[in-house]
């Protein structure tokens, strides 16, 4: 399993005319242009590919294309003759659309192509989608990414991909323009099992810091004394300080959007069903973002779950 940071861009960048024969990556398709997928799109304009885009949003094509990415008028489009395809769909009903259907992508999706799956979905929608580009010879990887809109912008994500060593060592140039950290966790499918993983651990201490600061202003605290402590000791983390600090402030800008997060949570209940592991936390916090959910906090940042416990 191989381990890629910075240091990779920086000291290994090869522009897109470098040598390399059959196996450069030049031409890269790229289709769903949301928060991070734009800025995804725009870092890898810096490393000058090819880059053709497609969104449903023509307004968010088009803004690609004023910086230099050729703009495609159907996915399918945006998919044939390139050397790499890129996905960002988080809605697993919009990807499936986009993918399976008549006029989908996987279509335009030439032999010997290379795949990259890089939204958050289930198991078995990523296997599925493993078996169909396997028929069709194309080289399929799981590659769901974690970080903020702030990460996407300045290509600091952290990118965990799943496939063949060969295959994710020809992605990895590529996709050091996106991520900061590039985690080759296992075969196709082991990312989006790892990508549970993260999803049950950052949603548990987002409600975790949520319960901390509303229980502590009963106590008589403000945000603030709360966060100066937080901070000062052993449960101090990045995620805690950001949120915690931003909560404070009554700044909910929205970084990761709390239906991601509950989507993401009852992805993890269906793994852990499957495997028959026992996570009784991870019920109850499950639970509280269903609440607000049904509160009309979907589109929120997922630090908006503090607004249920509060009331």
């Amino acid at each position: 399993m191989g381990r890629y940071r910075l240091y990779y861009r920086r000291n290994h960048r090869e522009p897109s005319g470098a040598k390399g024969g059959e196996h450069m990556i030049k031409e890269i398709g790229f289709i769903g242009l949301g928060t991070v997928g734009k800025s995804m799109a725009r870092n890898l304009l810096k490393g000058n590919y090819q880059l053709t885009v497609y969104d449903s949003r023509k307004g968010t094509v088009e803004e690609l294309v004023a910086q230099g990415a050729k703009g495609a008028s159907t996915a399918i489009e945006a998919a044939r003759g390139k050397d790499m395809v890129i996905a960002v769909l988080p809605d697993e009903k919009g990807l499936r659309q986009a993918f399976f259907a008549e006029e989908g992508f996987l279509a335009g999706i030439d032999p010997g192509t290379i795949l990259c799956d890089m939204g958050t979905h289930s198991l078995e929608l990523t296997k599925e989608l493993e078996k169909h580009a396997a028929q069709r010879k194309i080289q399929f990887v799981d590659a769901p990414v974690w970080g903020t809109k702030e990460h996407a912008a300045h290509g600091l994500l952290t990118i965990l991909v799943g496939g063949d060593n060969a295959v994710v060592s020809r992605c990895r140039e590529v996709l050091s323009y996106v991520g900061l950290n590039i985690l080759h966790v296992g075969g196709v499918g082991d990312a989006t099992r790892m990508k549970f993983v993260v999803t049950l651990m950052q949603s548990h201490l987002m409600e975790a810091l949520a319960e901390s600061l509303v229980f502590g202003e009963r106590l008589g605290f403000s945000n603030d004394q709360i966060m100066e402590v937080l901070d000062a000791g052993g449960v101090a983390s990045p995620l805690l300080h950001k949120k915690g600090r931003s909560v404070a402030r009554g700044d909910f800008s929205r970084n990761l959007a709390l239906k991601y997060v509950y989507e993401g949570l009852r992805k993890v209940k269906e793994a852990a069903d499957i495997t028959g592991t026992r996570l009784p936390a991870m019920e109850s916090v499950l639970d509280v973002y269903g609440e607000a959910m049904a509160d009309g906090r979907g589109e929120e940042d997922f630090s908006a779950v503090i607004k249920v416990l509060k009331k």
